[in-house]
């Protein structure tokens, strides 16, 4: 059959399933072609670094013919390319959302009243400290928003993020910023992800997520506060993964959480896991993972924690060195964990501390509470 005989729609919608720049390369086939991609609802354009400005000079004219009734998804990656500047990224939004799906109501301010996907990755909307919260506000249902902050010792401003409608949040604080404070307020919010590494003090305040179910917090040890004001409101995720040093404070309880993801790749963790083990009476799924060099800090809690007499019922440790404390960790857990029906231990065979017939020989042979408890070694060695 002859794609070409094809009706307009269909075609459009073969095109969205393709990247944005070799849908717009179609444009050459024939003159039918030559305006199909400018109905296409999601738009992504990657302006990488070039000398030529080429791809600028595309956008500046071709967007302004761009016909879809409503634009969903409007992606600019404008990183690093000596020809985009702020003013054309900002001319870029106001001409993708012209017409139907474009007004101005306020002097300055772009509007996107059908925009439910945003990303952010250029120091534009963080110029004067008020851009940011001004594009936001003109997006009634935006549901998905990601930030990526610049790397920019100079600008230190607060922002607000007050959005009913956004059901994903993502932010991403580079090394050396100097923020000094944040708030969110997102009753819709189902998943929040906060990297967080720079040095500066700064706040954040939450003010409303009783929707959240899952979270994801990769924040150093310079900014437990950060750390600490995030995850007090979040206590009620079902969902939890935690790439961090230390948690400010042991009085966390995590009611709802079942699914616990730890990721140990700095030097320093600090009782982090037995926090989290007494915190989770419900957790069903414990998943630890281990970067080289790494270690977990372990002191055995008191008594045990009660996600592992009455719920726990999968254990995977991907990185596993079979150092004495790796050992001792592993050993507590299948030794105490009533209920579990699985676990999983992937070593690394590279840097194992002890031979792979040693480590399997230790936890093959520990006490298992549970009966039914199905030990696996990925790959080489199968179950026991």
């Amino acid at each position: 059959m002859d794609i070409n005989g094809l009706p307009d729609d269909l075609l459009v919608k073969i095109l969205s399933f393709l990247p944005t720049k070799v849908a717009i390369s179609t444009c050459v086939l024939s003159k039918r072609w030559e305006f199909l991609w400018m109905w296409l609802p999601n738009l992504e354009f990657e302006c990488d670094w070039d000398p030529r400005p080429g791809l600028g000079d595309f956008i500046n004219k071709k967007l302004p013919l761009h016909r879809a009734p409503v634009i969903e998804t409007l992606r600019l990656h404008p990183t690093w390319n000596p020809h985009i500047k702020p003013e054309d990224i900002k001319r870029w939004i106001e001409i993708a959302v012209s017409r139907q799906t474009y007004f101005q109501d306020v002097p300055g301010r772009v509007c996107l009243p059908s925009l439910k996907n945003l990303q952010l990755q250029t120091q534009l909307f963080f110029e004067d400290g008020k851009s940011l919260q001004q594009l936001l506000s003109g997006c009634p249902v935006l549901e998905d928003l990601s930030v990526q902050f610049p790397y920019n010792d100079n600008i230190r401003e607060e922002f607000t993020i007050t959005i009913p409608s956004l059901k994903s949040l993502s932010l991403f604080f580079p090394s050396n910023r100097n923020l000094n404070k944040y708030e969110i307020n997102t009753p819709s919010l189902k998943y929040w992800k906060l990297v967080d590494w720079n040095h500066g003090e700064h706040y954040s305040l939450i003010k409303n997520m009783p929707n959240l179910s899952e979270a994801y917090f990769d924040v150093g040890y310079s900014n437990l506060k950060i750390l600490n004001n995030a995850i007090g409101p979040v206590t009620s995720v079902k969902r939890l993964t935690i790439c961090s040093e230390v948690v400010y404070g042991d009085g966390f309880v995590f009611n709802h959480l079942e699914h616990l993801n730890l990721c140990v790749c700095k030097k320093n963790s600090s009782n982090l896991l037995g926090q989290l083990l007494k915190g989770s009476s419900n957790l069903r799924v414990l998943d630890i993972s281990i970067k080289k060099w790494c270690l977990v800090c372990w002191n055995q809690p008191s008594s045990v924690p009660g996600c592992l007499l009455s719920s726990l019922q999968i254990f995977n440790w991907s990185g596993y060195f079979g150092r004495p404390r790796d050992r001792d960790i592993a050993v507590y857990i299948l030794k105490n964990a009533c209920h579990l029906k699985k676990a999983t231990i992937l070593a690394d065979t590279r840097e194992t501390f002890v031979t792979n017939l040693q480590m399997i020989k230790e936890l093959t042979l520990c006490p298992r509470a549970s009966s039914t408890c199905q030990l696996i070694f990925p790959d080489d060695f199968g179950s026991c």
